[in-house]
């Protein structure tokens, strides 16, 4: 009579210290291929919702620490015992798989690989492994989880886990698992859309590439405006050297000029938006695709203004030290005692300065309130109404005092010859165009009986239910 063969398996030390516990529930395991940071994760995470994992391994008895409860076989042995296994491998390994045909035969194998680039393979991942075994019912999900997610759970935008596959079946069994972790499904369709899903990891801020551009484009434009204003004018027209100022002076007028503008960028598209839904009498009507992009990446508008005008601030507090400074001070006190001469006090001035400072001070304030009110961890904790109340009302404030920052700043300067070098308009000038425009409209919006047409659109009215009235009156 022979001996019974055993398959290979060794419970290893857990994560958590202390031996493992060979899981006694007669529910069918969920088989991992593959002990590195993602398997181990994804295992934890799945014997935490009270599932018995098992894992494939080329060493199963050196393969490394295991959650608690888990235990490792050889592939062979561990594809044996579930009908479901999650391929934590990378492509390139995938060659042992076409000795288990006969064990994989049938089974559900998920693909959770991602690649280094994009185009690195003329198929996607998921497509090459249903190709390797057609035997099997391939299904690509998980790849935009990362292990961090996965052991401290997902929250917000990591709780979805798209999959896609050409099996109903196939896909209902892994979404199961996967709302049992606590994650949301999104269906992509058939295994088509594999290589569609595996760039989703290789895409760096997607959501940020618009602002970043804008953000980009507008610095660019305004420092190399002001630079010819300046540097460039007073080197041609009289023969001055002041390049140095680049570092400083320059930059401390490029940021501030950036952020105004950009932040009246984040308010603009919904003063468009609201004449548009008025003039079309409903709000049932798509905005065109330019207006809809621009008003989902306000957010990182505003968040991009806020991080220049935290710049203005940290540029505006190391000029008292910075030697020009020092040195312009130290030779105007000088030239007043050889001169025996003395500045009047200048009341206007100081109204202006303070109240410039003043109302900055303020604007600022009130423009980190907007970007701590965005974070999601503060907003989740927010109602609606108070969020509007503070990204809305409060945002039009900021907006409404950083422009009036603006002005004090620049006063009658306006009127003098002297500003207008090589006949064109100071920076802080151009970047009163758009606040103001947008303040203005803002304004109109507010009238009463505008203010009544909108709300009332917003509520479901149409232009075309009066129409029809009146038809009837008729």
């Amino acid at each position: 009579m022979s001996k019974e063969v055993k398959p290979e398996s060794v419970s290893l030390r857990p994560l958590g210290g202390g031996a493992a516990v060979m899981a006694t529930s007669e529910q069918e395991p969920v088989c991992i291929f593959g002990t590195g940071d993602l398997g181990r994760s994804l295992g934890q995470r799945l014997l935490q919702t009270d599932y018995k994992v098992v894992y494939g391994s080329r060493r199963p008895r050196s393969c490394g620490p295991l959650p608690e409860g888990a235990q490792a076989f050889s592939h062979a042995d561990a594809a044996q015992l579930a009908s479901l296994i999650f391929v934590c491998v990378h492509r390139e390994h995938y060659d042992f798989m076409e000795t288990l045909t006969s064990q994989l035969e049938g089974k559900v194998l998920v693909d959770v690989s991602n690649n280094p680039e994009k185009n690195l393979y003329p198929e996607a991942n998921a497509a090459y492994l249903q190709r390797l075994l057609p035997g099997c019912q391939v299904v690509k999900g998980f790849n935009t989880l990362s292990a961090w997610t996965l052991q401290n759970g997902p929250s917000d935008a990591s709780r979805q886990v798209y999959l896609c596959g050409n099996s109903a079946e196939a896909k209902q069994a892994v979404a199961e698992v996967a709302t049992k972790m606590g994650l949301t499904v999104l269906d992509r369709g058939s295994l088509s859309a594999a290589r569609e899903l595996e760039d989703i990891p290789l895409q760096l801020f997607p959501e940020w590439k618009l602002p970043l551009q804008i953000t980009v484009g507008l610095l660019a434009f305004f420092f190399f405006y002001l630079l010819i204003r300046e540097v460039v004018y007073a080197y041609v027209d009289q023969g001055k050297d002041i390049s140095f100022r680049i570092m400083v002076s320059l930059a401390n007028k490029v940021f501030p000029i950036v952020s105004l503008i950009m932040l009246s960028l984040c308010y603009l598209p919904g003063v468009i938006a609201a004449f548009l839904q008025m003039y079309r009498g409903t709000k049932y009507r798509r905005f065109p695709d330019w207006l809809d992009r621009w008003m989902l990446c306000r957010k990182q508008l505003g968040l991009l203004a806020l991080a220049l005008a935290f710049l203005h601030v940290l540029y505006t507090l190391i000029i008292p030290i910075r030697y020009y400074v020092r040195y312009r001070i130290l030779d105007f006190t000088v030239t007043q005692i050889r001169e025996n001469q003395t500045s009047e006090f200048d009341n206007t001035m100081a109204w202006r300065t303070d109240s410039y400072y003043s109302v900055g001070i303020l604007g600022f304030g009130l423009y980190i309130l907007l970007g701590i009110t965005s974070l999601p961890s503060v907003s989740n904790a927010l109602s609606w109404r108070e969020f509007s109340f503070i990204q809305s009302k409060l945002g039009h404030v900021t907006l409404l005092l950083c422009t009036l920052h603006t002005y004090l700043y620049g006063w009658d300067r306006f009127l003098h010859p002297s500003m207008y070098k090589w006949y064109t308009p100071a920076g802080y000038m151009l970047s009163l165009l758009v606040p103001t425009v947008v303040l203005t409209l803002k304004l109109l919006l507010l009238l009463p009986c505008v203010d009544r047409s909108i709300t009332r659109i917003r509520r479901g009215w149409e232009r075309t239910d009066l129409d029809e009235e009146k038809t009837l009156l008729a």
